[in-house]
């Protein structure tokens, strides 16, 4: 019994990790267990039948495809725009001194500080005020106004961790700052900029509270479809649409951590 309790103190913050990560995972497994069932009705909350009538049909309830290449167009722009208007920002912040510099780093953090619904409905407004005509357009400047504040923090951390020494080093080799840039400067930037660039796809993808505010009647993205299939049961597809996106982040997430561990042992 000592010997036991001693192992679990000298394992305690490993323990709490894998809890913590059992408990992330639970989920998305119990949405993966159930994208192979057969409901007895319109609602899959109870296992019944296994089958892959799901995943061989996935576009087999109307309109659902349609939400998704609808989500998955807007993540990706939303995400270009964010990434290249972030990284620019961050750069801005982290490399140079100007007036204002403190209350622009002040509102770009704001949006992560206050509740999401707050800059829905702020946005909302101001394109009512503008005379914007609320869909694609509406969503797509509000996912790149809210993906933003990701983007500067994860590529401002980057680029503040990096040594100048080293651009200072090529530019003493005659290097152009168009070469500096792409050569030196880019590439130690880029995880920042991918992990940015992720989490904006990310936060895009599923965001339900912003795009119901900016959206208008017709356009329907693919959380906007699910709500509103849950009041009148959601399709098993759902579960099937959920388990790709789990799988593809998982797999990116493999293989970033791969290619990251080749470049540490060949360093």
């Amino acid at each position: 019994m000592t010997r036991l309790i001693g192992w679990v103190r000298r394992n305690l913050v490993v323990l709490a990790g894998i809890i913590a990560l059992a408990y992330l995972v639970l989920p998305n497994l119990v949405v993966l267990a159930f994208s192979f069932n057969k409901p007895a009705g319109k609602f899959n909350y109870e296992w019944q039948q296994f089958s892959t009538d799901a995943w061989t049909d996935p576009c087999g309830v109307a309109d659902m495809c349609g939400s998704l290449t609808l989500s998955l167009k807007i993540a990706a722009l939303a995400t270009l725009g964010a990434t290249v208007l972030g990284t620019m920002v961050a750069f801005a912040l982290a490399r140079y001194r100007f007036s204002g510099r403190a209350a622009t780093t002040a509102l770009i953090f704001l949006p992560m500080a206050m509740p999401e619904v707050v800059m829905a409905a702020s946005l909302g407004t101001l394109f009512l005020n503008m005379r914007i005509p609320f869909g694609f357009t509406t969503i797509l400047i509000a996912h790149i106004m809210f993906c933003l504040s990701f983007v500067v923090t994860a590529v401002k951390a980057r680029v503040m961790s990096m040594d100048p020494r080293l651009e200072q080093a090529a530019q003493d080799l005659y290097a152009t700052p168009v070469q500096t840039f792409l050569r030196i400067t880019l590439p130690l930037a880029a995880p920042g900029i991918a992990a940015g660039a992720l989490l904006s796809f990310a936060l895009s993808f599923d965001d339900f509270i912003i795009t119901q505010f900016n959206s208008g009647p017709t356009t329907v993205t693919f959380p906007m479809f699910v709500w509103g299939a849950s009041q009148r049961g959601i399709p098993v597809q759902v579960n099937v649409i959920g388990t790709a996106m789990f799988l593809a982040a998982v797999v990116l997430t493999v293989v970033g951590q791969t290619i990251g561990n080749r470049r540490k042992a060949r360093a």
